[in-house]
Parts: structure tokens; C-alpha cells; sequence
């Protein structure tokens, strides 16, 4: 089922510093969240469906699994969606190699390298453009057409994406820390910031292994148990990756992604049958991510994922496809169930 969720106030979705008393005064937060509050927020609802006895552990794992056991469920998202006429459209990060031009956004062409730049990166290929580049700022979502255009090979007309504020604002609210008598604490001065999308704008993502679900109601959601509209409705598929691969392909990132070695994975064996390489990367500035074990009231350890938007570009020599089994064609080390590593397959 594809849940599109609207907020009813505001939300608030944490990044993964601490905001511990005194730790910082500062609260920011990240939209969309990532796979893993999605599946926190999915699963206890979950509980609630099914009228689970919350005291009962062993009735919430038989129902939901625990921290690293998911049981049957899958997500995909979440995404930011629109309501556009009678249409759920997704909204997508600007990918990682399109550039600033005099008119919107222009994807760069991996070319050789130019005996003039020195670089350390492992690849044989550089992301290059003959355009000058430009600080202009033509917003940070491409609509998902406008998305897998920009991805196209030779993609030559500028594309313009949505601003923050057309699709949601941040709003800073003030506060001060209570101590153990509930009373204001000196000098506990702190600042959370919270997400108000704007009009039609929500949350998309697809749910598939729990049944039983109305298809409309209300759902706890993000920091403070803030509440939203969920819905079930018609939303395009995910598109399927092309299989075979194209000779030269990239990979877009939608969601974040985990790779044993930082940038990239161990191998690029365990996600491709053939001869596959990697010519050049585009990747954004990495995301920790961590959270908290309530079931073992602990913090789990934190880890540094790509961000959605990375592109990475591959050469196939003979045929070459992604790995038939790969849990939702995800490309991830970990947290394929829960939405990590969903992608975009193109040709360049």
C-alpha cells in the first residue's frame, strides 16, 4: 500500500546530534526523515492496528520483530509528495553532479581527466563542465520527471527545482529546560526547529508486509509524537532498473545508503552480475545517522551513510545486471528492508 501522510501541525524530525540537557541549544531538523524514523513510526502503528498489549514484549517482537529483525515488512520512502490534481507526485534531491547554470540546473559529463587537475580520487573519470559554475540557488527537489530527465544522457536544457518554502518552511521556536522540581533551569536557554509543509505537501511511502490497515486515520509521527493524516492511495510504482544494464550506466541515490567503506561498498561484486566498473562518483557531504534502542533503553551506534542524490557512473564490459534476490533492487549494506539504497538506473 502507498500512505501518503499529511501533517495536522507541524513536525519535528531530529538530525544526529545529541540534544541532551546542555549539550547543545540547538535542535535542527531534517526533511524527509530518514528510513529508519519512517519504520519506527510504521511499526508502532502497527502495534496499535492490531490492538498489541504494549506491556506485552513478547507480543510486540511476535507482532513488529526487534531493532534488527523486521519480520515481513518493507518500506520504500519516504519521500516528499505532492497532491497535484488527482496525482501523488514524489519530489527528489537535485542529483549530486548537476551543477548551477545560467538558467537551472545542468548535469556534468564524466570526460577524462584534464592534464591540468590533480585529484585524488580513485576513479578515471572526472564530472566536468566547460559552463562557469555559478552560486545560484534554483531549489534543492526536482519533481520526479523532471529527475530522471536530468538524468538522461546528454541532458542539455537547464531544469529549475522547487525552493524549501514552496514545499515547506522551517519555523525556530524557543524554549528553556525544566530541572528536577519543574521549574525553569538558568541559562537552559534552547532552540528547536520544526517542519511545516506547505498546502498538498506531504509524506509517500510504501508499505508492504502488514495487513489489515484502515485506509485512512490518524498516526504519531517524528519528535513529540506529532500527529498526521495518513491516507492510502494510487502512486506510481517504483520503476524497475533496466536489466541488462546499458554499457554505461549510473546509479542515482533516492534514499541514503550504507557502504562498508564510507563512499562506497567493500565490493561492487555483491550488487552487479558481470564485468562492472566504476568510472566516476558525485557525493554529497556523508549523513550520520544513529537513534535510540527503547527496548534495550540504550543509544544505538551511530554510522555515516551516503546521502540521497549521490550518482555514481559504471562501464559494463559483456552483459551485466543487477543481482537477481537484492531486496527491493536496493544497493545498501544495510537497511534494505526499511528503505536505505533505493535507486534510479539510467544510461550516460
Amino acid at each position: 500500500m502507498h500512505l501518503f501522510l499529511e501533517a495536522i501541525d507541524v513536525w519535528l524530525f531530529r538530525d544526529g546530534r545529541p540534544f541532551d540537557a546542555r549539550s547543545d541549544h540547538r535542535a535542527a531538523s531534517l526533511f524527509p526523515p530518514y528510513p529508519t524514523v519512517m519504520q519506527g513510526v510504521i511499526r508502532s502503528h502497527h502495534l496499535v492496528v492490531k490492538n498489541v498489549d504494549l506491556h506485552d514484549s513478547q507480543q510486540i517482537i511476535a507482532t513488529v520483530g526487534t531493532t534488527d529483525d523486521y519480520k515481513a515488512l518493507c518500506l520504500r520512502g519516504p519521500f516528499i509528495a505532492k497532491k497535484e490534481g488527482q496525482k501523488i507526485v514524489r519530489y527528489l534531491p537535485v542529483p549530486a553532479h548537476a551543477a548551477p547554470g545560467k538558467e537551472g540546473y545542468v548535469a556534468l559529463t564524466p570526460t577524462a581527466r584534464q592534464k591540468t587537475v590533480k585529484t585524488s580520487a580513485p576513479t578515471p573519470l572526472l564530472l566536468w563542465s566547460d559552463e562557469e559554475p555559478r552560486k545560484t540557488e534554483f531549489g534543492q527537489w526536482l519533481r520526479e520527471d523532471q529527475l530522471r530527465r536530468l538524468l538522461k544522457p546528454g541532458a542539455k536544457s537547464p531544469i529549475v527545482g522547487e525552493s524549501e518554502i514552496k514545499l515547506f518552511a522551517r519555523e525556530s521556536r524557543l524554549g528553556i529546560a525544566l530541572n528536577e522540581r519543574r521549574t525553569t533551569d538558568e541559562g537552559a536557554l534552547y532552540e528547536v526547529e520544526f517542519i511545516r509543509p506547505c498546502k498538498d505537501v506531504g509524506l509517500l511511502v510504501e508499505v508492504e508486509g502488514y495487513e489489515g490497515w484502515p485506509t485512512t486515520g490518524v498516526i504519531r509521527i517524528g519528535g513529540e509524537g506529532r500527529g498526521a493524516h495518513f491516507k492510502e492511495v494510487n502512486a506510481e510504482s517504483w520503476p524497475p532498473p533496466l536489466n541488462p544494464l546499458p554499457k554505461r550506466f549510473l546509479l542515482y541515490f533516492a534514499t541514503p545508503t550504507y557502504f562498508a567503506k564510507g563512499w562506497q561498498p567493500e565490493t561492487w561484486d555483491q550488487f552487479f552480475e558481470g564485468d562492472v566498473k566504476l568510472q566516476a562518483a558525485a557525493v554529497n557531504r556523508f549523513q550520520s545517522m544513529g537513534g535510540f534502542d527503547w527496548a534495550a533503553n540504550t543509544h544505538k551506534p551511530a554510522r555515516r551513510y551516503v546521502p540521497a542524490g549521490a550518482v555514481y557512473f559504471f562501464q559494463r564490459e559483456g552483459q551485466a545486471r543487477l543481482k537477481p534476490g537484492l531486496i527491493q533492487n536496493a544497493v545498501t549494506d544495510a537497511g534494505t528492508e526499511i528503505g536505505f539504497g533505493q535507486i534510479f538506473v539510467e544510461e550516460w
